[in-house]
């Protein structure tokens, strides 16, 4: 019977790469550490051998799992991909695995998620938003996790956060809808309740009404889910309340998607019969037909600064920085002059 053969070790690299260990596990690990000539034999020889770092041993070597979690809203359409994607790709190049968890806008769920995570062994979290109860940053505090916040910019919270600030940026696209005339103006949001974004965007919407002399109490505010489909019943329910609306604000660009399609079913034309402006400037406000006037998030620079701050946070146990980013109003073709008639 013949013997089985054992896994290649760190040792069987080395030698057969003529270095030390420590090369090996410097190549493995800092690769921007080691000369390129070594470096290629170095890989030759773990592509050879098949070799497998032993994760295990690395994690109690470091004390740490090398591992990050986030817990998005939601996974169902492409608000955070971009964000994300850049923020796996940092976090690669230092060496940490990213675990994604998709809560559904659901408090309880992202709780469940967060104390999975710290169980896991994450190393450090990103959450999406400032809203949720005191006691789980109490526990994360307990548990020396790191959380990192993006998509929303509030200085002096609980954690940490870089993102953009909600508030301003909406009041700007609607100081700009206000500019073009229009005084009727009703607005689609996700829900706020938990949701700091969706609430400090209704209140941008308001601020820019009262800056522009208009009653902010008298907005009319659809709230629901962030889908297409809800996004067109919303325009219609708004359209049947007051169908002299000339403009409708969307919390972000799926709900303006909806509302836009439903526009078209109902006969209307967009912006000669009714304005609509998005939130986010994902690929989906280009596509449409009226692309869609919105406000560009930098999603990519956010995941990008979100990553690297945090790796600080975990490796230097320090408090993270709150970093405000800018937001910039895209102009297309759903935003036009109000139509007075």
């Amino acid at each position: 019977m013949s013997k089985l053969r054992s896994a290649p070790t760190l040792d069987d690299v080395a030698r057969k790469a003529g270095v030390s260990t420590a090369t090996v596990s410097r190549c493995l690990n800092a690769p921007d550490r080691v000369v390129e000539a070594t470096r290629k034999r170095v890989m030759s020889a773990v592509d050879t051998l098949g070799y497998t770092p032993n994760f295990a041993a690395r994690v109690m070597a470091a004390k740490r799992s090398f591992t990050i979690g986030a817990i998005i809203p939601t996974m169902e359409n492409a608000i955070f991909a971009r964000g994300l994607q850049a923020f796996q790709e940092e976090l690669h190049q230092r060496g940490y695995t990213l675990l994604v968890s998709s809560s559904a806008y659901r408090p309880e769920v992202e709780e469940e998620q967060i104390r999975t995570l710290v169980a896991r062994g994450a190393d450090g979290l990103l959450l999406i938003g400032h809203d949720r109860d005191p006691k789980i940053y109490d526990y994360l505090e307990r548990q020396k996790v790191p959380a990192m916040v993006a998509w929303s910019y509030i200085p002096n919270a609980r954690a940490p956060s870089i993102g953009f600030d909600n508030r301003q940026a909406m009041q700007a696209l609607a100081d700009r809808v206000i500019g073009l005339g229009h005084t009727r103006i009703a607005m689609i949001s996700g829900f706020s309740q938990g949701n700091d974004r969706a609430r400090l965007r209704i209140e941008g919407v308001r601020d820019a009404l009262r800056r522009g002399g208009l009653q902010p109490d008298a907005l009319t505010v659809v709230e629901t889910s962030y889908e297409v489909e809800s996004g067109a019943d919303a325009f219609a329910q708004l359209m049947s309340q007051n169908p002299r609306t000339t403009a409708i604000l969307c919390g972000n660009d799926v709900l303006a998607a909806g509302a836009l399609r439903q526009a078209q079913n109902m006969g209307m034309r967009v912006p000669e019969n009714v304005s609509i402006t998005g939130f986010d400037d994902i690929e989906l406000a280009q596509i449409v037909s009226p692309a869609l006037t919105t406000v560009h998030v930098p999603h990519r620079e956010m995941g990008g600064k979100a990553a690297l701050e945090l790796v600080e946070m975990v490796e230097k146990s320090i408090p993270g920085s709150t970093i405000r980013l800018q937001t910039d109003i895209v102009e297309r073709h759903s935003l036009g002059p109000a139509n007075k008639s």
